[in-house]
């Protein structure tokens, strides 16, 4: 499948300080892609880059067949761009947000009036068109924001935290919104999140970022696949004893401790969880709570960097 998006160790630096570091990405055409990461992992970085917005410290990227650093006004026709900080105007109308940009965009007069009514279809804002955006609630808001950043027919649109700030039930409106466009729309989204779940449900592709660099890169599946094993998740009167003892144990793949929870990764572990209760007892340790995981993305997280994302080390 052609790539729509490619980069060859892409590298931001400021000083002594290097955001993104030697990231190299491949995004399918019309696909949705993930970079998923802590805040302060490099993401917002990185789509700055793919934007133009920031000039690359080394390295190469092209959007839609085009360099960002030798061509940006053709990258900046190609793009939309959503970030996570909001940016529209209270006391203009949903209707008029997007006439201004589409003139900004030089979308043809005689095109702009139906492309505004099909943005405003698509986004689910007909009826709401010709009211302030100060009456808007944040879900009416963000999918506004979409719809402007796809007014001049982007063949990528980058979201970076898409429902941030969102409540759960608009976080789950906007996704199916992102995924009806994706299938809908002839567009390739790369969207940026800290959400497991977020990730998990819409991206074909995830790519796992921590300080600035790219650790691993596949689909959900995929990745929860490589792990080969269930999460038993445990909590204990004395962590430190259960984990020195239970390195000795050969049914666990891999051990980790994070805030306080030991997690031991293991096959089958529906036929483990006993054998794990008695070890304890065993050893003298007493076990506060016990849960059995089939691998999801958090684990595959934990895997690869040690910590949970919102987590220390």
């Amino acid at each position: 499948m052609e790539n729509i998006i490619e980069t060859w160790d892409i590298t931001k630096k400021y000083d002594d300080f290097t955001a993104v570091d030697s990231v190299n990405l491949q995004v399918p055409r019309n696909s949705v892609y993930g970079v998923l990461g802590p805040n302060g992992a490099g993401k917002t970085t990185l789509i700055s880059m793919l934007c133009t917005i920031l000039h690359p410290s080394s390295g190469k990227a092209q959007v839609n067949g085009y360099d960002v650093v030798k061509n940006p006004t053709e990258v900046r026709k190609s793009i939309g761009i959503v970030f996570q900080s909001r940016a529209l105007d209270d006391i203009l109308t949903g209707r008029e947000h997007l006439e201004m940009h589409a003139a900004l965009y030089g979308v043809p007069k005689e095109l702009r009036n139906q492309r505004i009514d099909d943005i405003l279809e698509l986004i689910a804002l007909g009826k709401k068109a010709d009211e302030y955006v100060k009456t808007y609630s944040g879900g009416m808001k963000r999918r506004l924001e979409i719809g402007r950043g796809l007014i001049h027919y982007p063949k990528v649109l980058f979201l970076d935290e898409p429902t941030l700030g969102l409540d759960p039930q608009t976080r789950e409106s906007i996704w199916n919104y992102i995924e009806n466009l994706n299938k809908n729309e002839d567009i390739t989204v790369l969207m940026t999140t800290h959400y497991m779940e977020e990730a998990d449900k819409l991206c074909d592709e995830v790519a796992i970022i921590n300080s600035g660099q790219i650790i691993t890169s596949d689909s959900p599946r995929n990745l929860k696949r490589k792990l080969k094993a269930d999460t038993i998740t445990l909590t204990v009167d004395d962590p430190e004893k259960f984990v020195e003892n239970a390195k000795n144990l050969d049914f666990i793949k891999d051990i980790f401790v994070v805030d306080s929870e030991i997690k031991l990764m293991v096959e089958m572990g529906e036929n483990l969880v006993t054998e794990v209760v008695e070890f304890a007892s065993k050893i003298g340790v007493q076990i506060q709570s016990v849960e059995l995981e089939h691998p999801n993305l958090e684990d595959v997280f934990i895997k690869y960097t040690g910590s949970r994302i919102q987590g220390e080390k």
